[in-house]
């Protein structure tokens, strides 16, 4: 009876090492630093962090003008361009209208502005269940994407960018 009884523990801790190891419940993350554009002196990083299918990002910025920024995933992880110009557009895998993420238009990369204070300084964080870390699904996976800060805030409205301005600081999103 004590062996049945044992053999049954061992394979039910089996079973739940397997789930919680390769299952959705693994947490995946991607770390980035941003590198200046545009003939600014913009630094920064990015952590990318996915938990249970939402993904959290969190970036800090130096060197920007004081004021208001916006950001964006672009739809290509290149930032060889002087200018950014390499990371294409904004990522936009459904199709839809520039917009604020909070409207029902919005492109997958419209992650929106953050606030730059009198030291140049600033962080946004944010969290989404319409992004993944290396997953099957084209429309949701971050990676092989770029991140784009901009000089200016993104107006919400001007199709497709934004009128957010030149591009100040990049990185590729890869692992």
């Amino acid at each position: 009876m004590k062996k049945i009884f044992f053999g049954i523990i061992a394979f039910v801790l089996f079973i739940f090492s397997c789930k919680t190891s390769t299952g959705s419940h693994e947490t995946k993350k991607v770390s980035l630093n941003l590198e200046s554009k545009s003939g600014s002196q913009v630094i920064g990083t990015a952590i990318f962090t996915e938990k249970k299918g939402v993904v959290y990002m969190e970036a800090k910025l130096k060197n920007l003008k004081p004021g208001t920024h916006a950001i964006h995933i672009h739809e290509k992880a290149d930032c060889s361009a002087t200018d950014a110009s390499s990371a294409g557009g904004h990522w936009n895998p459904t199709f839809k209208k520039h917009g604020k993420w909070t409207a029902s238009e919005h492109h997958k990369g419209d992650i929106g502005n953050f606030i730059a204070n009198s030291k140049g300084e600033g962080k946004i964080h944010f969290k989404t269940d319409e992004w993944c870390i290396s997953c099957d699904d084209n429309t949701k996976n971050i990676v092989g994407k770029g991140l784009i800060v901009h000089e200016n805030l993104d107006d919400f409205t001007t199709q497709p960018t934004g009128n957010a301005g030149a591009r100040v600081a990049c990185s590729a999103i890869i692992k």
